[in-house]
């Protein structure tokens, strides 16, 4: 690659328009001002900026200057290449009738989704989304995991009779809770295998219930409480609803163009679908 020293001193080739360039201040500056040019074909400020646009987000953290010296040696290896295709491949063309349709349509997007959103609206959607929905309750409880229902039934009695729950669950449970008393902490719906969860919704906080089996063995459990969920704020979801608004507008945008418009699509099998990989079409 081209160092920038080269660069400087191949004057031959293009010449560096950044000697006028310095002399302006930024505010003189527009995207059409000449940063360089090649066998007549100018590089512009604007080519710079959309191509650092598009770098990268490691190439982004580097100092502007690093990264001025290589885009303009980057665009200016480009035109150099470019400016010896003789005959320009349909391919060429192809591309960037697909780049400038994707390019206008994201414009119309960004302006869709950079639109405000009202807090009204997002009042509205947040309604939406919790319509009809309930708190769940969620569980704090304890277990005592053994492998032997009988072992279960003893501790059980053990505990009705007095034995302090958290002891017997650091010296007799098997499972990774036990050196923490068999604290399992809070849990919802589904976050329990099933045996065990049923059993905790029909028990009373400070109730002992068990034996219970499940695949990992048979419990001992004690519920230590019980709460409703909260409902996530309007607050905490604000980006996620305020990109559901964008998205409708956007849907309802396509919908109405699509309704407006004159489209014909093809007829089912009239294409082989396999045609899409024939990239020798692009030859022609």
């Amino acid at each position: 690659m081209l160092k920038r020293t080269k660069f400087l001193a191949s004057a031959a080739v293009f010449a560096l328009a950044a000697g006028a360039a310095t002399a302006e201040s930024h505010d003189e500056m527009t995207a059409e001002t000449v940063v360089a040019s090649v066998n007549g074909s100018d590089i512009t400020l604007g080519q710079l900026i959309m191509l650092r646009a598009q770098l990268p987000p490691q190439y982004q953290q580097l100092p502007d200057e690093v990264v001025f010296d290589g885009l303009v040696e980057q665009l200016v290896n480009q035109q150099l290449l470019a400016d010896t295709l003789q005959d320009e491949p349909k391919r060429v063309e192809i591309a960037l009738t697909n780049e400038r349709r994707s390019l206008r349509a994201g414009e119309v997007v960004a302006t869709l989704t950079e639109t405000p959103v009202s807090d009204a609206d997002l009042q509205m959607a947040y309604d939406a989304r919790f319509d009809g929905i309930e708190p769940e309750t969620e569980f704090n409880a304890a277990h005592i995991l053994v492998e032997t229902e009988e072992e279960a039934t003893e501790i059980k009695e053990l505990i009705d009779g007095g034995a302090d729950f958290s002891e017997t669950a650091a010296e007799r449970s098997t499972g990774p809770s036990g050196p923490s008393g068999g604290e399992l902490g809070w849990f919802g719906p589904g976050m329990m295998v099933a045996p065990f969860e049923e059993a905790v919704k029909t028990m009373e906080p400070g109730e002992i219930a068990g034996p219970v089996e499940s695949q990992f063995g048979w419990h001992v459990i004690k519920l230590n409480e019980t709460r409703e969920s909260e409902l996530p704020t309007l607050e905490s979801l604000r980006d996620e609803l305020t990109n559901e608004i964008h998205q409708l507008a956007l849907n309802a945008r396509l919908e109405e163009l699509a309704n407006a418009a004159e489209i014909t699509l093809p007829e089912e099998g009239e294409f082989d679908a396999s045609v899409i990989q024939n990239i020798d079409l692009l030859e022609d």
